[in-house]
């Protein structure tokens, strides 16, 4: 920033000499000058009655990784753990494939791991023209350092104008670091991606104050153009099995060293179905009391065949493990059929469930926010209810 003195405008009335904060005006002769003092605040702009003082801004510089017109490409970021594809790949296929066709550009998978080869046939069956396959020992287990330098070696060689990942915890921690070494945007926990037909950008939208609103997100000169999405809340890519793409296997243009060392792995076992995959979830919330009374919610679940899920306030208070929470800090689910036992239905909670197909809420107050959008509402004791769904299930 700067300030200058217009000295054919200025004609010493003083008024700037009293409104500047610092003393940092003086006259000399019929002008005023600006000393080294100045903090560039602008007081002295808004009171000068013959617009005599300009403040200027300089536009920060900041060194573009590549252009809008280099940009070539949709990329969707293929997760995957041992050696099996993350399922909101095939979601972010699908939505791939109806942006590249709309940008009129090719959709491509990048898949990153160890001896994972054998799984790119089934991107280009979902929807992917390439699969840019990586394939390093180091890369056999995911760390957040060494992929997101792999990944970012990628882009810089092939310049994709829109790149997609999962709001896993996996998608949540790589590409805020892709974003950051490349000086592009990034919009994290989108559930609707579309391009705008006149400037051929991405509009990506995403809740925001707590639910209350939907921002739409763009980013106009920077590219990539990143975005995260949440599981379940796209349809999967179709299968198509006579479809044929290319794979470009790319090794990495420096060795990758990781700053992580993996110490053990510590796999959750679960007796009941993994929770985003889940046909029907059962979750429990602070109306559950206490700890040791998430035994029913799993007994409903075990009946059902379902999964277990919770509210966030049961995952703070040390009821149930972090990997169990629904909501917009947690997981965001879209089974067939969702059961909130206790759960009041904070906007919160609400966020990560709401699209479930059938929702039915069992609370003791008739007033909780959860009836509002509940397809069958239980006014009663979960207490007494529960237990009474899983006798005649049993039955």
């Amino acid at each position: 920033m700067s300030i200058k003195i217009l000295e054919d405008k200025c004609t010493g009335c003083g008024a700037c000499l009293s409104a500047c904060p610092f003393g940092a005006i003086e006259l000399k002769g019929k002008l005023a000058v600006i000393k080294d003092n100045c903090t560039l605040c602008g007081a002295c702009v808004d009171v000068c009655p013959f617009e005599a003082i300009v403040l200027t801004k300089d536009k920060p510089s900041i060194s573009s990784t590549y252009s809008a017109t280099e940009a070539k490409g949709v990329w969707v970021f293929a997760e995957q753990e041992e050696g099996n594809i993350h399922s909101v790949t095939y979601e972010l296929l699908g939505k791939g494939r109806e942006l590249a066709d709309k940008l009129r550009t090719e959709l491509c998978a990048v898949l990153l791991g160890s001896k994972i080869g054998n799984r790119t046939e089934e991107l280009i069956q979902r929807g992917a023209d390439k699969v840019y396959l990586v394939e390093n020992e180091q890369l056999l287990n995911y760390r957040s350092d060494i992929y997101s330098d792999a990944l970012v070696d990628l882009i810089r060689r092939y310049k994709p104008d829109v790149i997609l990942a999962g709001a896993t915890s996996v998608g949540r921690s790589l590409t805020p670091r892709v974003a950051a070494t490349l000086k592009t945007g990034l919009t994290a926990d989108c559930t609707s991606l579309e391009i705008d037909p006149e400037k051929k950008i991405l509009l990506q939208t995403r809740p925001a104050f707590g639910g209350n609103i939907m921002a739409t997100i763009i980013c106009p000169e920077r590219r990539p153009q990143m975005a995260t999405v949440r599981h379940k809340v796209l349809p999967e890519a179709e299968v198509d099995k006579e479809r044929k793409g290319e794979v470009i296997v790319a090794q990495p243009q420096r060795a990758l060293v990781s700053n992580i060392k993996i110490e053990d792995i510590v796999k959750e076992i679960d007796k009941t179905v993994k929770l985003t995959e889940a046909d029907i979830i059962v979750s429990g919330g602070r109306g559950l009391g206490k700890k040791e009374n998430f035994g029913l919610i799993e007994e409903l679940a075990l009946a059902l065949k379902g999964a277990m899920g919770a509210s966030r306030a049961t995952v703070d208070s040390g009821w149930i493990p972090y990997s169990h929470q629904v909501g917009q800090t947690g997981k965001t689910v879209c089974p067939k059929v969702y059961i909130a036992c206790g759960i009041s239905g904070q906007i919160q909670h609400l966020v990560g469930m709401q699209s479930s197909k059938i929702i039915i809420a069992i609370n003791k107050d008739p007033e909780a926010p959860i009836f509002k959008v509940a397809t069958y509402g239980i006014v009663g004791d979960l207490f007494e209810v529960v237990p009474a769904l899983i006798k005649e299930l049993k039955k």
